[in-house]
């Protein structure tokens, strides 16, 4: 392993002096700005997060007093850092959202089979929300329809619903995509958006059916029950949908897979339907079982806020490098180990203190970014990626002239590594910009680790993506800088389980040279970026990549 001597060295790589804050002739893409770099420390960093993952904030759920708390803080921050408000003159964009409050009632969900029938416990086997806005759903005997993935995807010849009718009934869908099973199909370990649980909702309300029941699988989904439980326990938020989501299904939700193995019993059926599902020519199958469903629900219109500021640009300010991060969280919950507050230390309190980092490096630039520098703090990515998606459907910046948007989520707090790695690896011409920068800082790309989670498209990047600006979201990969092994996986196995929990929080003994060297990298990409008359776009073999040449044809 190396030493942590390489912090050292890529600053030397900085000494090369530009000539004037004003001249951009001063710039030299092959050097780094030392004052720049040397303006991300860890001692703002981590003041940063221990402020946000404080209870102070109350977990940061948007709609809540922790939200109001929040947003007035990140622009103070922004204020504080001498960054000009980034619409109009204002540092907010409101996001008119729907909150809707779902309560089961006793025996809400039941399942009746030809013999016998099957009683679930709320929360332990299934967890239940309905997208629409209405006080009360009631389904009476809706048949269930084992769907497969719950896919329709022709550019793979895939159509789990074809031949199908579903209107009125309740479809049970597989997590993933079968490329996760069969590499010959789809692409393959690397999941597609068609494998996301948001697509299965999306898809299932487009045939007509009254509800969908994902099956939960912890492999699969790349996360355990509790992560399913914790994220659906409490108010579901939404951007407003079309005509209250009378065009949406009634309810929707997960059910465990023992529960899902349950059911298959329930109708006569083997659950080794769900491996045949994953070969092509599977034909949906009724499951000779049906359900009754109630629910009391309730709902509230508000606004919550994407927080923004800018730097302007000296020669091209209409041209704009987008830095994002999302502020929220998952709020108050259920209480674990007397303690309700899930205060997002890691997620993402670490992509926010990014924000801020980067921030006064651009600030401490000798030669000034020629394009406009834009730091976003997204609202709502917990429920959805809905602040990001708002700010894409209704940009403040023109997305033809947006040139990249660089997103910072959840950094690890185990040390400095010797690679970094891009989620979503082989998307974007962004990757090209990072092994570039990353070259100055003796850093490497590394292969991406899990493709089969589909990171790429779990964070907020993915909706710049789908408007066709490229996104890039990426971690510390590769051997620890440390030599200390002992210390190292103490570190990880402290670490391990609390994703989404009341355990994200933050410990003395994190270890930010990771986060820190990561920042810096996001920063030069940008900087790079800032310098450049080019406008990056998606690789040839990206399923994006018409959508880039339209947005840059346009």
């Amino acid at each position: 392993m190396k030493t942590k001597l390489f912090i050292g060295t890529a600053v030397l790589l900085g000494l090369a002096s530009c000539k004037s804050a004003g001249d951009s002739a001063g710039y030299d893409a092959n050097s780094l700005d030392s004052g720049a770099i040397n303006a991300i420390t860890e001692a703002g960093y981590r003041a940063y997060v221990e402020k946000l993952s404080s209870d102070e904030f109350m977990g940061r759920m948007p709609f809540s007093k922790g939200d109001t708390l929040t947003v007035n803080y990140l622009e103070e921050q922004f204020k504080a850092l001498g960054l000009a408000p980034g619409n109009g003159d204002s540092y907010f964009q409101e996001v008119p959202m729907v909150e809707i409050t779902t309560s089961p009632v006793e025996n809400a969900l039941t399942f009746q089979g030809k013999n016998k029938d099957l009683t679930v416990q709320h929360l332990s086997d299934y967890v239940l929300a309905t997208p629409q806005m209405t006080s009360n759903i009631d389904v009476k005997d809706t048949e269930l329809v084992f769907a497969g993935f719950g896919i329709v995807a022709p550019e793979y010849n895939w159509n789990d619903y074809e031949g199908l009718d579903v209107k009125g009934k309740t479809v049970v869908v597989m997590v993933s995509d079968p490329g996760r099973y069969d590499k010959t199909l789809f692409k393959a370990d690397t999941m597609t958006y068609y494998g996301r649980w948001t697509y299965k909702f999306e898809e299932a309300s487009r045939q007509g059916a009254a509800g969908v029941l994902i099956i939960h699988e912890t492999a699969a989904a790349s996360y355990g029950w509790n992560v399913v439980r914790s994220g659906w326990s409490g108010p579901q938020l939404s951007l407003v949908p079309e005509n209250k989501g009378a065009n949406l299904v009634k309810f929707q939700g997960w059910v465990s897979h023992e529960t899902a193995n349950k059911l298959f019993e329930l109708g006569g059926l083997k659950s080794d339907l769900m491996e045949a599902a994953k070969k092509p020519g599977f034909k949906a199958v009724p499951m000779n079982v049906k359900t009754n469903i109630a629910l009391k629900s309730s709902y509230r219109e508000s606004k919550s806020n994407n927080v923004i500021a800018k730097i302007e640009g000296t020669q091209r300010p209409d041209e704009t490098i987008i830095y994002s991060a999302h502020w929220d969280h998952l709020g108050v919950g259920e209480v674990s180990n007397g303690d309700s507050i899930f205060n997002g230390a890691i997620d993402n309190a670490t992509g926010v203190a990014a924000l801020f980092e980067i921030a006064k490096a651009f600030k401490a630039t000798k030669v000034k970014p020629e394009r406009t520098i834009v730091f976003l703090a997204v609202t709502a990515e917990e429920q959805g990626l809905l602040g990001s998606q708002y700010y894409a459907e209704h940009p403040i910046f023109s997305l033809k002239k947006t040139v990249a948007n660089l997103n910072m989520d959840s950094f690890n707090p185990v040390g400095a590594m010797n690679g970094f790695r891009v989620v979503g690896t082989g998307q974007t011409e962004l990757e090209d910009y990072a092994i570039k920068a990353g070259a100055k800082f003796n850093r490497t790309l590394q292969p991406e680790g899990s493709p089969s989670s589909g990171g790429f498209y779990r964070s907020d990047h993915f909706n710049f993506v789908k408007v066709g600006v490229p996104g890039l979201y990426m971690g510390s990969a590769g051997d620890f800088l440390e030599q200390d092994t002992v210390l190292l996986k103490k570190r990880q196995t402290a670490l391990s389980g609390r994703y989404h929990t009341v355990a994200d929080e933050l410990d003395e003994h994190w270890n930010f040279d990771g986060p820190i060297a990561d920042s810096r990298l996001y920063f030069e990409i940008g900087y790079m970026l800032s310098m450049e008359k080019t406008f990056p776009n998606f690789k040839a073999k990206s399923e994006f990549k018409e959508l880039g040449d339209k947005r840059l044809s346009k």
